[in-house]
């Protein structure tokens, strides 16, 4: 796992292509024949794995649109490119990762956030889910893995790294003495069943075969569980049926 180091001044924000340790604009990545490339921008202060990142998105067929060091270049340029997939290092100086987080949704609610980091903290799972992000990974996740994640988190899928969701289900059930959600009882008995098997980590193709249903239907299922919820994401829904002894 690469230990978090301090980046060189970065140079003024300049188009096209660029040696690694600048804020870039787009690259315009290879798409795979006959696809609309999904696009991503990086933000993270570690040169080296930025750089090691966009190789391997770009290999991947992944558009990076961008990269930045600080959450404030990051922010513009998810303003500027909007691109499917923000990945978000959160331990970044000057702005806290839960409110980058949050900006980065207010500035543009229709990129998802997939934060990528080397902390393997429970808090900061809790924190980034709770601010509005729909993936978590850890930086020794492998190629395939980040690719997966990235995919996932442009489809509004949520992917968590397993041991961190294992320890993320653990806190979730201790804290399972609260009062139980009153918004609950606005779902039907076909949402609970639906969020029961969200809160399994499953996606909407593998709860469709589950209950003999088309995938169309368990998508519709699922935003109507968002709203009746007032959740941003699965993985926000997923902690209230967790916390609410669903599962």
């Amino acid at each position: 796992m690469p230990h978090s180091v301090s980046p060189p001044a970065a140079p003024p924000e300049q188009a096209g292509p660029a040696p690694a340790g600048r804020d870039t604009a787009p690259a315009g990545g290879p798409a795979q024949t006959g696809q609309v490339a999904l696009t991503a921008v990086v933000i993270d202060d570690h040169v080296l794995f930025r750089s090691g990142l966009r190789c391997m998105l770009e290999n991947a067929g992944i558009q990076v649109a961008g990269e930045a060091s600080t959450a404030e270049a990051g922010l513009a340029l998810v303003q500027r490119n909007s691109p499917d997939v923000a990945i978000l290092e959160p331990r970044l100086p000057r702005m806290h990762g839960q409110t980058a987080i949050r900006r980065l949704a207010e500035a543009r609610p229709q990129t998802s956030v997939l934060v990528l980091t080397a902390s393997a903290v429970e808090r900061d799972l809790t924190s980034a889910v709770l601010a509005g992000a729909c993936c978590f990974l850890l930086k020794d996740a492998s190629a395939a893995e980040i690719e997966l994640g990235v995919r996932a988190a442009a489809r509004g899928e949520t992917m968590v790294s397993p041991r961190m969701a294992s320890a993320f289900v653990d806190r979730l059930r201790r804290d399972r003495a609260q009062p139980r959600d009153a918004r609950l009882a606005e779902l039907s008995h076909r949402e609970r069943e639906v969020l029961r098997l969200v809160a399994t980590g499953k996606d909407n193709a593998a709860i469709a075969d589950e209950l003999v249903i088309s995938p169309y239907t368990v998508r519709n299922h699922v935003s109507n569980i968002l709203l009746k919820l007032n959740a941003e994401n699965r993985i926000q829904a997923a902690v209230c049926a967790v916390r609410n002894a669903l599962v």
